[in-house]
């Protein structure tokens, strides 16, 4: 199992876990970082490569449970697998609801890890294809002008032009030049496809 692209995040306040972790990576080809305690990832700067965090449960000051709470405030986008030496069923099944891949409790086998290993590493490809088309999106918003921009927004809630002119206070022939341009520059082909771009950016609430 080589990944020379990969990179897998050890967070663990015991250093020779850390140590035994890394060698047992490494040697399946991974690159690793480690770091004991949650302050020490949190300020490492994250390449946007695939990835995944095994992380202890059991850290000191902020524990597994708060640091996967702060990475999704931070916009890290990172697959965890928890590890812990005093697991149980309530914590499992916590850690589970909050997204985490798997749960494996101390002592594991290398082979429990790696097969959840490659199942975190799934999900972050999965998971960067999608910041990755987020953000092409955003781009295309940028481009727009303001009231282009107002228009976008209209239209992204199922507004006619019509409607749209109406609000505005304007000439429908206005509205659906501004509208054409919005298609245009967001290289949508249809309204369908612009208001999933809006749903994708957060503009407005996806109906998943």
């Amino acid at each position: 199992m080589v990944n020379n692209n990969a990179v897998i995040y050890v967070v663990d306040d015991d250093v020779s876990v850390c140590r035994a972790l890394g060698l047992l990576l490494k040697s399946h080809g991974f690159k690793v970082e480690t770091f004991t305690d949650a302050a020490g990832f949190l300020a490492f700067k994250h390449p946007k490569v695939l990835s995944c965090l095994i992380l202890d449960v059991n850290l000191p000051s902020i524990n597994g449970f708060a640091l996967q709470e702060m990475m999704a405030q931070e916009g890290i986008i990172t697959p965890v697998i928890f590890i812990t030496g005093y697991g149980n069923i309530p914590m499992s099944v916590k850690a589970m609801k909050a997204g985490a891949i798997d749960f494996l409790s101390k002592p594991f086998t290398s082979k429990e890890l790696l097969n959840a290993i490659t199942l975190a590493l799934t999900k972050s490809k999965v998971q960067n294809k999608k910041q990755a088309e987020t953000t092409k999106i955003q781009q295309r918003i940028d481009t727009l002008s303001p009231r282009e921009l107002e228009v976008f927004h209209f239209v992204a809630q199922g507004m006619l032009n019509k409607q749209i002119a109406s609000k505005r206070g304007t000439s429908l022939q206005t509205i659906k030049i501004h509208r054409s341009r919005v298609m245009q520059k967001m290289q949508a082909k249809t309204v369908t496809e612009l208001i999933g771009f809006a749903q994708r950016v957060g503009i407005t609430p996806s109906s998943d």
